[in-house]
């Protein structure tokens, strides 16, 4: 299997909702990093989106610092969750790639001197999280990947990214895999801002389905009100 076969077998028996594109994206974005490099993963779970960027970095001789305070709760299972993602990576193979440390972001950031090549955001979907978590984007140089996950699906990602990125001039945004944002740190031209703004419809789309699922649960639906 290619490397990235092999990471995404691996990936995708722990579970989290990257899909296979979006792990692909991680990837692809993973291997621009060079040798003695970081990549910095705000958010990690259960290990699905860490593993992919593990070994990759692997193959660049580099490494991931994962972030994430594991608390306490029903949507985020604290230290059951974080005894997960360390037993993911381990079966994984990745577990000396990887550095966890288990605290918020934003309480590290300011801080921070550690050189990174790239940045991750898949952490707490709240406007105030995410708008904390893109101000690591100061720590990178010209041209380095950044990507956001759950962007135009989630509210509160989604209200950050139109209010610091769309408005700012660092960080021109290249695509999406699904709601995985793909950016890199540079100059925006104009017509990037209109491509940004073009998601959109897309991300009304989600907040129409999400709204319905949750009302749906009302009369016995039982599947994820959240499918993006």
């Amino acid at each position: 299997m290619s490397g990235f076969e092999t990471a995404w077998a691996a990936a995708d028996a722990s579970v989290g909702w990257l899909t296979r594109d979006q792990a692909r994206a991680l990837w692809t974005a993973a291997q621009s990093v060079a040798a003695d490099e970081r990549i910095l993963e705000i958010g990690s779970h259960q290990g699905r989106s860490t593993i992919v960027l593990a070994m990759a970095a692997r193959d660049r001789g580099a490494s991931v610092i994962a972030v994430d305070p594991f608390v306490e709760g029903r949507l985020f299972g604290g230290q059951a969750t974080r005894r997960t993602f360390e037993t993911n990576l381990a079966r994984a193979g990745v577990a000396d790639v990887v550095r966890l440390i288990a605290e918020r972001s934003c309480d590290i950031r300011r801080g921070w001197h550690e050189p990174l090549a790239m940045v991750y955001i898949d952490g707490k979907h709240d406007y105030w999280t995410v708008r904390d978590d893109l101000r690591w984007v100061s720590q990178l140089r010209p041209g380095a990947p950044v990507l956001v996950h759950d962007s135009f699906s989630s509210i509160g990602v989604t209200l950050a990214l139109l209010l610091h990125v769309l408005p700012a001039r660092g960080l021109r945004y290249l695509g999406r895999v699904g709601s995985l944002a793909r950016f890199e740190v540079g100059p925006v031209p104009a017509r990037d801002r209109l491509r940004l703004l073009a998601q959109l419809p897309w991300f009304a789309r989600n907040v129409l389905i999400k709204i319905t699922l949750r009302l749906a649960r009302i009369v016995g639906y039982r599947g994820t009100p959240d499918p993006y």
